[in-house]
């Protein structure tokens, strides 16, 4: 949930990127980590094992405005798309304001997809929070590969919600912008409104 720092002058707000192990996750997070301005982020934090990464990091947006004359931060949160323990995901997920579900659009990746979708919906839930509730936006990653499932059928198997999407190439940065800004405008919306989040 979103916190007050009144020494800072600050709303904090934690959005995290959930979906598919390689499913382009922190390549997404990379790429916003790369084109923000230095004195707008924090010190990228990525821990890696053999099988898992984690990547923390946080920006102030100039885009977004205030909230009741606080500036926002924005907490952002890369879940590792293999986790051995449910543990794990939940303490990532804890708190969170917003998620960006980077699905992997290929074929052969839709039931890696439709499993982190489950995960995320479960995990959410065991937090006290519903998924239809929570501010989410899909990223359909990989658009440019050859075996790229239909957006249309991405939209019907996982956005089950009507959430917002995004057509996404991660490693070229398209889309990955606009899935944040998506997601964070819906936060601070919420915000503002004095919603919980």
């Amino acid at each position: 949930m979103s916190f007050v720092d009144h020494k800072a002058r600050e709303i904090n707000c934690k959005i995290a990127y959930a979906g598919p192990a390689m499913g382009g996750k922190s390549t997404s997070a990379r790429h916003i980590y790369g084109r923000i301005a230095p004195e707008r982020k924090s010190k990228l934090i990525c821990l890696e094992s053999a099988h898992q990464r984690w990547l923390f990091f946080d920006i102030t947006p100039r885009t977004l405005g205030d909230v009741h004359g606080l500036r926002v931060r924005l907490h952002l949160y890369v879940m590792p798309g293999v986790v051995t323990e449910e543990a794990e995901r939940g303490m990532l997920l804890k708190g969170a304001d917003g998620v960006v579900f980077v699905a992997d659009s290929q074929v052969e990746r839709f039931e890696a997809n439709v499993l982190a979708y489950e995960e995320l919906a479960s995990d959410l839930a065991k937090h006290g929070q519903d998924i239809v509730r929570v501010p989410l936006v899909f990223q359909w990653n990989k658009r440019d590969l050859p075996s790229a499932q239909p957006v249309d059928e991405l939209e019907r198997e996982l956005n089950r919600f009507g959430c917002p999407s995004i057509a996404a190439i991660a490693t070229k940065g398209v889309g990955v912008f606009e899935a944040l800004r998506d997601v964070a405008t819906r936060v601070v919306d919420a915000a503002r409104r004095g919603q919980p989040i």
